[in-house]
């Protein structure tokens, strides 16, 4: 089986825009929390019971008082006609992408290369704008009011699909769907095209975008978002808190390239960390709640280890799906504790270091495994363990170190981060510092 490295990472997240700002503000405790109670049409926002998103920052809408060049600027990356013809989920893929690429040095011309590099970009939902807008058009104008491009720009697989076009890739070009779980599913899916020899590089990651008041009236009328902190957004997120009662609905994107070991030696590549486990299971239990005694995520951790020939003892960080919610944190914990402290695992809970990154940009659902594997390579490669903000009293029945408030310094060679989703959806992987 053929060795999978990362060599290259972008992001576009509620914290900043770019992979440096984004990690500096992650580690300085910055939130990118705001409220949204004051968007267009307000009489939509301001009825609904949870007002706090993870909004990505541009130059009219930076509360988060990130440096300018720092914010989302759509002409930064993308010409006024590719603008009209893209939602903005895609071109979050194609501006993270550009971002990945530069950082990997990976720019090919030659028709081999451009054929042993593919794509595999996914999102949860999307765009709802385009839906909503063009169903009420629909329903009072009528059948020519529909744009022709109504279509290609709901489709989930054109981030995928735009970024394999402006670039020739012409790979394999995937695109996994499969709720809060997408970006995880969708580096591991592109790290087996790899293994398997179907490609010698992949642009792997999600994209989201899907700040609408739809969004929040129906996640909100499934009691899952955070309602109590309208008055305070960057308090909203506290996973593993007492105080948690909900998760908060974020934007943006996040890819990693990943390559074949020998091909990036070749070309003198920097390697950042090699994906060495990947592992996945299904709740087999409800719609939307996992299983009390977190089995799912059990499993799809224990296979993600056996896959990288990884005993639970030699995790040293393990960035959590946890969303801040009452029965997804517990059982999340639950499972954790159950692998780490069994088998070739440790002795002393507190030695057992989790973190969720969700407490500063909140949760990007279809992006979420893509920007919290970003952050577990960097915490690899750099040392530092990204804090759990607003985590003042753990309630979930264990005693990890969950790095609240503020990070930490601590040498990581093995990282697993974990992604579940509605429909009972687990994945997990496994990063390691290559050596």
């Amino acid at each position: 089986m053929r060795r999978v490295v990362v060599t290259g990472l972008g992001a576009i997240t509620p914290l900043a825009v770019g992979i440096r700002p984004t990690w500096r503000r992650l580690l300085d405790s910055h939130s990118g929390i705001v409220s949204v109670a004051d968007l267009e049409p307000q009489d939509k926002w301001k009825e609904l019971t949870s007002t706090v998103g993870g909004l990505v920052p541009t130059p009219a809408r930076n509360k988060q008082n990130v440096d300018e060049q720092h914010t989302w600027k759509a002409a930064d990356w993308l010409e006024p006609s590719d603008q009209r013809r893209m939602s903005l989920f895609a071109q979050y893929s194609v501006a993270a992408t550009e971002m990945a690429l530069q950082d990997a040095g990976w720019k090919p011309t030659r028709q081999e290369d451009l054929e042993a590099t593919g794509v595999c970009m996914g999102s949860g939902i999307g765009n709802l704008d385009d839906f909503y807008n063009t169903s009420v058009t629909y329903d009072k104008e009528g059948y020519k009011r529909v744009s022709p491009l109504f279509v290609p720009k709901i489709l989930i697989n054109l981030g995928a699909g735009h970024i394999a076009m402006r670039y020739g890739f012409r790979g394999p070009n995937h695109s996994a769907t499969t709720a809060c779980t997408t970006g995880a599913h969708s580096i591991g899916d592109a790290s087996r095209f790899i293994a398997f020899g179907d490609a010698d590089v992949m642009v792997a990651g999600g994209s989201e975008s899907c700040i609408h008041p739809l969004t929040f009236a129906g996640f909100g009328r499934s009691r899952s978002l955070s309602t109590a902190y309208n008055h305070d957004p960057t308090s909203a997120c506290r996973p593993f808190d007492k105080d948690r009662a909900g998760f908060v609905v974020s934007e943006g994107a996040a890819v990693l390239i990943l390559e074949e070991l020998e091909h990036a030696k070749r070309r003198g590549a920097r390697i950042l960390a090699e994906l060495t486990g990947y592992g996945c299971s299904g709740d087999a239990h409800h719609m939307t709640a996992p299983r009390d005694d977190g089995s799912g995520a059990f499993l799809s951790m224990k296979r993600a280890l056996k896959n990288a020939g990884v005993k639970p003892g030699d995790v040293d960080y393990i960035n959590a799906h946890a969303t801040g919610t009452a029965v997804g944190d517990a059982a999340e914990a639950i499972a954790i504790r159950s692998l780490m402290m069994g088998e070739e695992g440790v002795d002393d809970e507190s030695r057992i270091t989790v973190s969720s990154t969700k407490g500063a940009i909140g949760h990007l659902l279809g992006a979420a495994g893509a920007i919290e594997s970003v952050f577990s390579i960097l915490a690899i490669a750099e040392g530092a363990i990204p804090p759990t903000l607003n985590l003042t009293s753990p309630n979930v029945g264990v005693g990890f170190n969950f790095v609240p408030v503020q990070a930490q310094q601590k040498e990581v060679k093995v990282a697993m981060s974990n992604s579940f989703g509605f429909g009972g959806t687990n994945a997990s992987l496994v990063f390691s510092k290559f050596e």
